[in-house]
């Protein structure tokens, strides 16, 4: 039991380091080879801190663990809004300003309740994934068009700044790209064979342990990438870190595991985890637009309230193993 035990936590701890060199790499990479700072934040930062869910989400598929990797996106979903926001807004107002991160929220709405439909009768077969991916495909194709017709945005400005603060040369950020990528790959392989023996020893469902300790730890990038963010008062990057992920999760994770294999859903991954990832999704979009003469940021008060959610959906997931 210890070995699985070490393995989860190895797992993690280089997951986080590996996702952050990833990200780093990436992102500088594609600076070189002449891409927008806008679409570098819209798709290449929202791919990479999706990249953690994505990466253990595709191994649990194919050893046969699909319920892991369900846990994992739809958790990850539940983590970025009530943790990663939730806790930052509570340290600060997160302002909003970027266009195109509004106008992506109402996406993420439209795919959260398109896959709760996939999942009325249970199971994801591989043409539902398939569509799902070919939906993500789509999204990509407009965010590229999006970012050539946008002559200026919040965010545009904010990953400019960020890119500018850590110069790399063309040699280093290939080189970070590569190692985080590899060393990913191989932490989401231990991790996933660690959380798989320990539900097996506790005779708990991959499931719950994909929901909890599995979705928590691969939401750890994005979380360590928001409070950077908002020490340089960078609150659109922060705002887009979450969004861009959580429709990364809901749709490449879901979509790239159930094509590997279908995936078979229990009723309560509709009627528990999904309900309360829309209803996060929905306050989140409600808390971050103007209405009535209200500014157009976040506040403490409902950063308290996302964070509230989420303690208690964990605490009763916990619950649930105990």
């Amino acid at each position: 039991m210890l070995l699985p035990v070490l393995a989860v936590v190895a797992g993690l701890v280089l997951l986080i380091w590996s996702a952050d060199k990833f990200i780093d790499g990436a992102a500088a990479t594609s600076r070189w080879l002449g891409l927008s700072p806008l679409l570098i934040g819209m798709l290449v930062i929202g791919f990479g801190t999706s990249a953690p869910e994505m990466m253990v989400s595709v191994l649990a598929a194919l050893q046969g663990s699909p319920e892991l990797a369900v846990g994992n996106a739809y958790g990850s979903n539940i983590a970025n809004i009530g943790l990663v926001l939730g806790f930052v807004a509570l340290m600060a107002p997160l302002a909003v300003h970027s266009s195109v991160i509004r106008k992506e929220m109402p996406v993420l709405m439209v795919v959260t309740v398109l896959t709760g439909l996939i999942l009325l009768d249970g199971f994801v077969a591989r043409w539902e994934a398939a569509v799902i991916l070919l939906i993500l495909g789509g999204f990509m194709i407009l965010s590229i068009l999006q970012s050539r017709a946008q002559k200026d945005d919040a965010l545009m400005g904010e990953v400019s700044e960020t890119l500018d603060n850590h110069p790399m040369s063309r040699g280093v950020a290939l080189t970070w790209t590569l190692v985080g990528l590899i060393v990913l790959v191989g932490s989401s392989r231990l991790l996933v064979w660690g959380a798989v023996e320990i539900a097996t020893a506790f005779g708990v469902s991959e499931l719950i342990i994909g929901l909890t300790v599995v979705a928590i730890g691969t939401s750890l990038p994005e979380l360590a990438s928001s409070i950077s963010a908002l020490r340089r008062k960078e609150h659109d990057m922060v705002l887009g870190n979450v969004v861009g992920s959580n429709l990364f999760n809901t749709l490449g994770v879901v979509g790239l595991a159930g094509v590997i294999t279908p995936i078979e859903a229990g009723p309560d991954v509709l009627t528990r985890d999904w309900i309360v990832m829309t209803a996060m999704t929905m306050l989140m979009i409600i808390f971050a637009f103007s209405w009535r003469g209200r500014p157009r940021r976040i506040n403490r008060m409902e950063g308290g309230i996302l964070l509230a959610l989420f303690g208690a959906y964990t605490a009763y997931m916990v619950s649930l193993v105990l």
